[in-house]
């Protein structure tokens, strides 16, 4: 595996375990030229799931654009990492649950959301913003008044 700070083509295995619930090998390695260690997962390969855009574009999959959607919700809140990433994982696991090969941009969206809503409701409202498009503040009080309705 290639190192990803000195891209030295040498490195060991310092530990193995399971991740994402079995789903997933998680490895921690250390680079036999530089000695900086670094984590690598091992998945089984999977038919691609593709993405339905608003706009009818087709494009993969891309697990880190939620990762990406989801840290900026979270920023400077008490979510932790795992947290971030069980929940990108469990959105991931729905998606190929359907067995479908194509889905729409709006479902993931909305099961992002949802999640949130549970984890965290100021990521949720943050995220809500972006992905709801707010035209003014009207909506986005009412979201926040639903949001407060439902108890969280």
């Amino acid at each position: 595996m290639t190192c990803p700070f000195c891209h030295s083509p040498e490195s060991r295995v310092v530990d193995s375990r399971l991740a994402e619930d079995g789903a997933a090998i998680r490895r921690r390695r250390e680079c036999e030229s530089c000695g900086r260690r670094f984590n690598t997962y091992e998945r089984p390969e999977e038919v691609p799931l593709f993405v339905i855009k608003k706009d009818g574009r087709r494009e993969p999959y891309d697990r880190s654009k939620i990762m990406v959607g989801i840290t900026k919700a979270c920023e400077k809140r008490p979510v932790s990492r795992e947290d971030i990433e069980r929940l990108a994982d469990e959105i991931e696991r729905a998606l190929r649950d359907q067995m479908a090969t194509e889905v729409p941009a709006p479902q993931i969206g909305e099961m992002v959301m949802e999640r949130l809503r549970q984890l965290d409701a100021v990521a949720y409202v943050r995220f809500a913003s972006v992905y709801k498009e707010f035209r003014d503040v009207d909506s986005f009080l009412e979201e926040i008044r639903g949001l407060a309705q439902h108890g969280t």
